[in-house]
């Protein structure tokens, strides 16, 4: 690029890229509540002040990868009358362009010598944003408002004086305001942070050369996903799936359908044939729809574009959410369960459109979220408590050429969310963990199998309360698994009560008492490729590891293991996959809570 030496280029670059991620650890070791300090349910980024898209973190694409229209909200509802040292809240879907009401963004417009050029954000999941149930994830609000608290574009800190009374104001409406306010402090810190770090480059550098390097950045990132795109055979490619019901209207799946549609180096994702927006509260408002579909698309580009994403990225795609769908509700739809219960469909359906485009590439679904809430009060300080956790996730799907890792969790999260310490839940909650570890066989069979499923097991030994299963999902509505691998499982979530399993399902509300035990057993993630292709000798690693049973790895995989030694009985295994594979279905024994092989019941 002329008049830009190489060198000052990647270092602005990196200093971009840096800062976002220093700006995430900043915000997580400031933060106090469960969700953000423990989770890192927490993502920032750096945007241009028209709303373009400078440097995407490592976060939740429902989060951060939409901010652009957010951005665009701020700056149609402020006009001229933002100035340095303004801070401006919003959570609102409608008003302020962002995702569910629990995910609060601070932004931050960024001035260098009387010019508006960039804007910063952080966004966290808070502890509680008031509404009808502790968490927000209650499913069968009568309209967003009983969600919680929708704050549009407001200004919390003005010319850096805080609007103290406006604050006062907002954490009257939550619970737990001295938790929601110890996290907005580290918040609104992290976003100084940054601009006093975006400054320090801007005087190295210089305005000019700093933006022109940003220009090139953009530009680089845009040829090399266009050559990515360009890459895909022309053509149209289908995917879908499902939700297991909206929380309402019960047992009856929602469903979000993609057609993804390639032309030379453009690409349009089309999510016309979706359902349309439900009563229940597992819409996803456009802006984390947008953001899931495009984020989800980086996932089978080139890895080594990881680190570049910016607006770049996006030019050459185009997403297309007809208003009233379930991927872009109108005011006042209820949308609580969004970024899980049609966000992570967003994703697994662009995922299994793309797959079918890329095999070589191919992906298959992750393991279906798990989440609950739980109220109650804790005997040990007689206060109440809202208890949540990604730790019952089941793990990532399997893509072309390697299994899907055991552990990673939430592909809406990119698994940058964190499972938590198991200490420090114990410390923080009136809950004893009995049992956390990786299911044998609840995952999808195949070339590349996916990565284990979970069981968790913990009691309640505090008061009796109230179970939300509003994050919940995969019950009737297993995850594909792509090129001829197995889907994620489907998964159960019970109540011990004296000894007796009570089966649970997503979207409802339950009572819980004091003695009960919680069993989540979660499908892990999707296989890719057929099962009787995978090598025998890595069938007889997971049998030795435990990740793959005797039966599994003999009827599934056609291999037959020596159960002392693990070896491969060579010749038993020639027979096996001599014949063609017979259908076989993973499944939870509702009484006795083991895993099971079955004779499959698809046509």
């Amino acid at each position: 690029m002329a008049g830009i030496d190489p060198i000052t280029l990647a270092t602005v670059w990196h200093s971009f890229q840096t800062l976002v991620r220093e700006m995430r650890d900043m915000v997580t070791r400031t933060s106090q509540s469960y969700l953000m300090s423990q989770l890192k349910d927490v993502s920032v980024g750096i945007w241009l002040a028209d709303g373009s898209t400078v440097a995407m973190p490592q976060g939740l694409l429902c989060q951060f990868m939409g901010t652009k229209f957010a951005i665009r909200a701020v700056r149609e509802h402020f006009g001229d009358d933002l100035n340095p040292g303004d801070v401006i809240l919003t959570n609102d879907p409608y008003k302020g362009m962002t995702v569910h009401l629990p995910d609060w963004g601070f932004i931050r417009p960024i001035f260098f010598e009387g010019e508006l050029l960039f804007f910063t954000l952080v966004r966290g999941h808070q502890q509680d944003t008031g509404g009808s149930f502790p968490g927000g994830y209650f499913p069968n609000s009568y309209d967003i408002h009983a969600e919680g608290l929708c704050i549009p574009p407001t200004k919390v800190f003005e010319r850096d004086r805080e609007r103290a009374d406006v604050m006062r104001l907002i954490w009257n409406n939550v619970r737990w305001p001295e938790a929601v306010r110890v996290d907005n402090y580290a918040m609104v810190a992290t976003s100084r942070f940054a601009e006093n770090r975006i400054h320090h480059v801007l005087r190295r550098y210089g305005k000019d050369t700093v933006m022109a390097c940003i220009a090139e950045m953009l530009a680089r990132t845009e040829r090399a996903v266009r050559a990515e795109i360009a890459a895909i055979p022309d053509g149209t490619y289908s995917g879908e799936a499902a939700t297991d019901d909206d929380g309402t209207i019960l047992d009856e799946p929602v469903w979000v359908r993609v057609d993804i549609t390639v032309k030379g180096d453009d690409l349009t994702v089309d999510f016309s044939r979706s359902d349309a927006q439900r009563k229940g509260f597992v819409n996803c408002p456009f802006a984390a729809s947008y953001a899931i579909a495009v984020g989800s698309m980086m996932l089978l580009f080139d890895p080594a574009l990881a680190d570049f994403h910016n607006e770049g990225s996006l030019r050459p795609i185009t997403v297309i959410a007809p208003p009233g769908s379930v991927v872009n509700p109108q005011y006042p739809a209820t949308v609580g369960a969004a970024p899980v219960n049609v966000g992570h469909q967003i994703a697994t359906s662009v995922g299994q459109a793309l797959s079918k485009a890329r095999p070589d590439r191919a992906m298959a679904s992750w393991g279906k979220r798990r989440g609950d809430y739980v109220s109650s009060v804790d005997p040990r300080s007689g206060q109440p408590y809202v208890r949540t956790t990604f730790d019952y996730d089941g793990s990532a799907g399997a893509v072309t050429g390697h299994d899907g890792p055991t552990g990673p969790l939430s592909i809406g999260s990119l698994a940058t969310v964190m499972r938590s310490n198991a200490e420090e839940m114990e410390i923080r909650f009136p809950w004893r963990l009995l049992k956390w570890e990786a299911a044998t066989d609840l995952m999808g069979a195949g070339r590349w199998r996916g990565g284990g499923g979970v069981e968790w097991r913990a009691l309640n030994v505090g008061a009796d309360g109230r179970m939300a299963t509003g994050s919940s999902d995969g019950d009737s509505t297993p995850g594909p698994g792509a090129q001829g691998g197995g889907g994620s499982p489907c998964s159960r979530t019970f109540l011990l009560r004296e000894g007796q399993p009570i089966r649970v399902k997503p979207h409802r509300m339950v009572e819980i008492k004091k003695g009960d035990v919680v069993v989540k057993i979660s499908g892990g993630g999707g296989g890719v490729g057929m099962p009787f292709e995978r090598p025998a000798e890595l069938v007889a690693l997971d049998v030795r590891n435990g990740m793959v049973s005797l039966d599994c790895a003999r009827r599934i995989y056609g291999v037959a293991v020596d159960p002392a030694s693990f070896a491969v009985d060579e010749a038993e295994t020639r027979r096996l996959r001599s014949k063609p594979p017979e259908e076989w279905d993973v499944v939870i024994n509702e009484k006795t809570l083991a895993v099971e092989l079955v004779p499959s019941r698809s046509e």
